[in-house]
């Protein structure tokens, strides 16, 4: 008697027990009643009736995430494999259908990601694929919340968060990115190169300016001071042609003093004597004399013709023979 006692007790003890049960945060549970759907209980301590209802499931509420991982080719004919990462939740209001209209929902939203993104890559190249990433991403949010919204599912993202096409192709891409990027140095060495060569031709160019300029200031002083030399002379009582022979000498000895104190200098003068002076002082002015002469012939040359122009006379037809 006291066995069956015992026993009771325990089974007693054991339905009440089993009467109760919890419920954890952002979960649903599902409770049935013979079979058949009778509540959704949300977090929290639940009571149940023992033997009659039973906890038949539960749905988590948390945000998920699923990586689906689909191969694929573009529209230039490389295939490439994409990363998609789906963020999904179950609605509180929807727990129902979530948990009796669809089984594996994994499979159903991979499925749908399968469809979307070999529908959506086929129309792009392999670098709008990169660039456009963003856009297949929003198609299959759009295409994922409109099927599974049925089953009590809502999309929260979707991210492209992997390109990756063959390894022969990533290398070709490395190769025409390191191609474009030697291009790119070679088009600043070659500017470079092109500034350098502009800026050592002013320079050049500027030195030569200024080295005539030199030389020009040079002569002019030189000229200057036999001006003032030869009017020295001129005062003493020494004329000009005198004074340009004494100047020439006084010149020719002058450079032979200079030649002779270098002492490296490999420089022959030649002739090398007093009267080569005299020669060229002579010549000089033969030449300033012939030239003279043609400029003066020039003038009156001019001058006739001019004459000869102006003393024409200009011979009109006879107006009563015209009009007859």
């Amino acid at each position: 008697m006291d066995v069956f006692l015992i026993i009771t007790l325990v089974f007693g003890l054991f339905i009440f027990l089993s009467s109760f049960f919890t419920v954890k945060q952002q979960t649903s549970i599902i409770v049935e009643r013979f079979g058949r759907f009778h509540s959704i209980r949300q977090s929290g301590l639940q009571l149940k009736i023992p033997l009659i209802d039973r906890i038949a499931g539960r749905v988590n509420l948390k945000i998920q995430q699923l990586d689906v991982i689909i191969e694929t080719k573009t529209k230039d004919n490389v295939f490439v494999k994409l990363k998609v990462s789906v963020q999904f939740m179950v609605v509180k209001e929807t727990v129902y259908d979530a948990f009796y209209k669809l089984e594996f929902p994994h499979d159903q939203i991979t499925s749908y990601v399968f469809d979307v993104v070999r529908a959506e890559v086929p129309k792009l190249i392999l670098d709008d694929v990169f660039e456009r990433k963003d856009d297949i991403a929003i198609a299959v949010k759009r295409e994922l919340n409109e099927a599974m919204t049925t089953y009590g599912y809502t999309i929260i993202n979707t991210l492209v968060t992997d390109i990756d096409p063959d390894i022969q192709v990533k290398n070709a891409m490395n190769r025409i990115n390191a191609a474009d990027r030697e291009k790119t140095v070679a088009e600043f060495e070659a500017e470079a190169s092109r500034i350098r060569i502009v800026a050592k031709a002013k320079a050049e160019a500027e030195s030569k300016r200024l080295q005539g300029q030199g030389i020009a200031d040079q002569r002019r002083e030189i000229a200057r001071g036999l001006v003032e030399s030869v009017d020295v002379l001129n005062k003493v009582g020494i004329n000009s042609q005198e004074a340009s022979a004494l100047i020439v000498v006084t010149q020719h000895y002058d450079t032979l003093q200079a030649i002779g104190a270098d002492t490296n200098s490999n420089l022959i003068l030649l002739p090398n004597s007093p009267q080569a002076g005299s020669d060229m002082l002579n010549n000089m002015v033969a030449s300033f004399s012939a030239s003279n002469q043609v400029g003066e012939m020039m003038k009156k040359t001019e001058r006739k013709k001019v004459k000869k122009d102006n003393n024409k006379t200009i011979e009109l037809p006879d107006i009563n023979e015209e009009t007859t």
